[in-house]
């Protein structure tokens, strides 16, 4: 085979790491993706491992797997490094050059590993407003030169630390938020370019965060997991000669005050530049007047290592418009609603202060905080004075397009205010395009809702007092989520706390972590749609990934919930008593009942009942576990039945003749037969047109009716749908120039006043769950197998829309597709990565396999005959 021909290997990745740096597998699962000529196929593969003690190659596996693969040697100890090279060949036994190497290193794999403590200062401050702590310590580096040097850390709280003055790496909200009594993420940070020899000093910040902070709705809640702040590092340096010297935290460390007077998530901070400590992380410093520390308990086999990236800051936007208000108020817009921080550069005296005060709408010219409710999200700084200041808060994030800045002086505002975005810093892997402009604003105002409430773990919404994990949410928008991010091992590690916090009876909270939320939510209740999520959204991301781990993870907390459901239907399946949320903020729903829906609640917890046991049984059968697989079908078949007997009516129409119905019978597979699906996809067609193709559905429905309706043969109706205008639609919102997707379809009133309800977010990525349906429709991308190793291509266009493209990063390489109308032919282009397979299936019900590669193929743009062509149920059993 020619140079030109060889397969090239780029460099492997390890479990979902986006970076290797102190994971906490000691096997960690390897993936790699090979781009070859088309036509080609991997016979078989060979890995190399580089480890201290050498170099070793496994023998050549005969096999054409490349994700997930198993770990090639013996397990890495703690604070082990191995590096990873790959190499294929073919069936014609060419074999290509190594890949680039993976470097791995593990943490702190065993609690006998920490041998530092937490600490804490010893005389914490208990009034409203604690002000946060700066730690301290100074130490020597002495003895041979250093050859590698790794901090370990973890905090009651928030930290971010500095050696030598100098901040360790640039994660923003660390440790970030788990279900603290049962796992506490810490992190590995390679510090060796921060040390010198001789005096050196390590210093770290410390703030509330969600440990001690206040949280939740109706006030919130402080002190939720414990009264006091402590930090916990373990600085370990290995010198050239082999010996090891360890900093760890102990009661040698001191305690002082910094310029930040108080930090809270929803309150916002307040930073003195007056008390600022010049030299406080420096060896050298006098902190002769600080005070001692004392320790606090954690157990050290609650530390896990992250399974996924750290939020960050991912990107600066400038103000598009600065408006002067009275007095000295500026108004700045920066032209879309995200989640982050405001950075200021400002001149003025000393002890002047500057007040930033967030919101994500305006009302009369001003900010609308009413949506925030209880979330001051306000931020003060005070001036040092002598020369331009540069700051921005450090413990707190805000979710707006507006800032009010009060006190401003001097400076250039459209220079120097800008805007710092953070999320977890996730991989980007899908992308969407087609050619009406406001169905891509559409799709992009999903993917800034994704970004601004995927911060450590997946929120409703990042603005007012609430900003927790709710289950339901991220339930139906898993699919979408996993389409255009990397999001498996954000949350893969949100999973593990769902488990962990699921009651021993099987409920599921509402939201996880789990903290007081009033009757409504605490205690939790069992509720369709939101438990459900420990069955569906494994399953959801094992299509995405191909990551059977993923299953087997989640397989015990996915049958403890279905069995609890088992308990609490009749006798026939039927789940038809118990507080339900029902098809939540259903647009007729009155205002202060959100869950009174037109579509009856049992039908919905029924439908949800059935679908989670056919998930059951499906990962039972990926994990090989043919008993419970077989258990999991026969229930799933009965509380089908009774789904059909009690909701299904004698003419094929549903009992509650609503869009929500239908559409869920359809998607979940729970009509008699392809007559009854025929008829639910006619009904569910006139109601859509009946109803002026406006939206009809709350957070249930809105996934599931375009999907169903392209899989009844109603493609037409269903742009009808996509491309309505009026309230309740998608393209509403962009009428009153929406940049993220809203939590009520009209969130703000026709009149552009503000929803008077209490529950108007205008950043909820839920009802964006849309976009899925853009990308496996419109633009005709869906995955075949699980982690797309078979790609199925099927355009439907429609809507006047002339053109759309989709492009997905897969576990195998690059996915894509874009096809367009023109004299009367659809033209497709597609590329299929090697390793995977791919067809088009075209409107006409022909199919074309494809090879690997770029291809285009053409035919007549031919109407889509009538009948059943995209049944979605039968496509996930395919994907078992």
């Amino acid at each position: 085979m020619s140079p030109e021909r060889t397969p090239t290997v780029a460099a492997p990745t390890a479990e979902h790491h986006r970076e290797a740096m102190g994971i906490g597998e000691p096997s960690p699962r390897i993936s790699w993706k090979t781009t070859a000529p088309a036509g080609w196929t991997q016979h078989g593969y060979q890995l190399e491992a580089t480890r201290t003690d050498g170099t070793r190659r496994t023998d050549w596996v005969t096999s054409q797997d490349s994700v997930l693969v198993p770990w090639p040697t013996a397990p890495l100890a703690s604070r082990e490094s191995c590096e990873i090279r790959v190499r294929v060949r073919g069936s014609d036994l060419t074999v290509s050059a190594w890949s680039p190497p993976l470097r791995i290193e593990t943490g702190l794999s065993e609690p006998t590993d920490w041998t530092a403590h937490a600490i804490s200062p010893q005389d914490p401050e208990r009034a409203a407003a604690r002000r946060p702590p700066l730690l301290r310590k100074e130490f020597a580096v002495v003895g041979a030169e250093v050859e590698r040097a790794r901090l370990y850390v973890t905090a009651h709280g928030l930290y971010e630390i500095e050696i030598n003055g100098r901040r360790v790496g640039d994660h923003a909200l660390a440790p970030g938020w788990t279900s603290y009594h049962h796992r506490l993420r810490y992190q590995t940070h390679d510090v060796t370019d921060h040390l010198r020899t001789g005096a050196n000093a390590i210093g770290a910040w410390l703030a509330d965060g969600w440990y001690r902070g206040r949280l939740g709705f109706d006030g919130g809640h402080a002190d939720l997991y414990g009264d006091r702040l402590a930090l916990l590092a373990q600085l370990e340096i290995v010198h050239r000669d082999g010996s090891v010297t360890v900093i760890g935290t102990d009661t040698s460390w001191r305690a002082g005050r910094g310029p930040i007077l108080s930090s809270g998530l929803l309150d916002g901070e307040t930073y003195d530049a007056r008390e600022e400590l010049p030299g406080w992380s420096s060896p050298g410093f006098d902190d002769g007047g600080w005070s001692p520390v004392t320790l606090v308990a954690r157990d050290p086999a609650t530390l896990v290592a992250p399974t996924g990236p750290p939020v960050r800051c991912t990107e600066e936007t400038e103000p598009v418009l600065v408006t002067a208000l009275d007095g000295d108020r500026l108004l700045v817009d920066f032209g879309q609603n995200l989640v982050g921080r405001v950075r200021i550069t400002v001149s003025g005296p000393a002890g002047h202060t500057v007040v930033i005060r967030h919101a994500e709408v305006l009302q009369n010219g001003e900010l609308c905080v009413r949506p925030l409710r209880d979330a001051v999200s306000t931020d003060r700084y005070t001036l040092r004075g002598g020369g331009p200041e540069t700051w921005e808060p450090r413990f707190t994030l805000h979710g707006f397009r507006y800032a009010e800045i009060t006190g401003w002086r001097g400076g250039d505002p459209g220079r120097d205010i800008v805007a710092r975005v953070h999320h977890t810093d996730m991989a980007r892997t899908g992308w969407f395009a087609c050619s009406h402009a406001q169905v891509n604003r559409l799709h992009e105002n999903v993917v800034w809702s994704l970004r601004g409430n995927f911060v450590d773990l997946p929120t409703d919404c990042p603005q007012r007092d609430e900003r927790l994990g709710w289950t339901g949410d991220i339930q139906i928008f898993a699919p979408t989520a996993a389409f255009l991010y990397d999001c498996h091992g954000m949350l893969a590690s949100w999973l593990r706390d769902v488990a962990v916090e699921q009651h021993d009876d099987g409920t599921v909270p509402w939201y996880v972590p789990q903290i007081p939320g009033g009757e409504q939510w605490t205690p939790a209740r069992p509720g369709a749609g939101w438990g459900d999520v420990v069955a569906l959204t494994p399953w959801d991301l094992y299509r995405a990934s191909g990551d059977a781990g993923l299953l087997a993870a989640q397989y015990d907390s996915a049958r403890r919930w279905v069995d609890l459901v088992t308990e609490l239907a009749d006798e026939s399946g039927l789940w038809s008593r118990g507080y339900q949320l029902g098809d939540w903020l259903d647009p007729f729903a009155p205002p202060h009942d959100p869950g009174a829906g037109r579509t009856d609640r049992h039908l919905i917890a029924t439908a949800y009942y059935a679908w989670s046991a056919r998930h059951v049984a499906w990962t039972a059968g990926v994990l090989g576990r043919e008993d419970e697989q077989r258990r999991y079908e026969r229930l799933a078949d009965r509380v089908r039945r009774a789904f059909v007997d009690a909701y299904v009516l004698p003419d094929g129409t549903m009992s509650s003749d609503t869009q929500t119905a239908c559409a869920i019978a359809l998607q979940f597979d729970l009509l008699p037969d392809a007559e009854a699906r025929a008829t639910a996809g006619r009904r569910l067609a006139d109601l859509v047109a009946a109803g002026g193709h406006t939206i009809q559905t709350g957070f249930i429905g809105t996934p599931l009716v375009t999907p169903a309706l392209s899989a009844t043969g109603h493609d037409d109706t269903a742009y009808s749908l996509l491309l309505q205008q009026e309230c309740p639609s998608w393209l509403y919102a962009l009428r009153h120039d929406a940049t993220t997707v809203w939590e009520r379809w009209d969130s703000m009133l026709p009149d552009g006043t503000v929803n008077p309800g209490e529950m108007t977010s205008f950043n909820h990525y839920a009802l964006g769950a849309v976009a899925q349906w853009l990308h496996n429709t419109v633009a005709g991308l869906t995955a075949g197998a699980p982690g797309y190793r078979d790609v199925v291509f099927r355009p439907r266009p429609g809507g006047g829309i002339t053109w759309a493209s989709a492009t997905h990063e897969s576990p195998y390489g690059r996915v894509a597709i874009r096809w367009e109308l023109r004299d009367s032919r659809l033209t497709v282009e597609t590329t299929v990565p090697t390793g995977a397979t791919g067809r088009i299936e075209w409107p006409d019900g022909s199919v074309t396999d494809l090879p690997t590669g770029t291809s285009t193929h053409s035919r007549p743009a031919a109407c889509r005959p009538a009948g059943d062509h995209a049944d979605t149920s039968a496509t996930q059993r395919s994907l078992a």
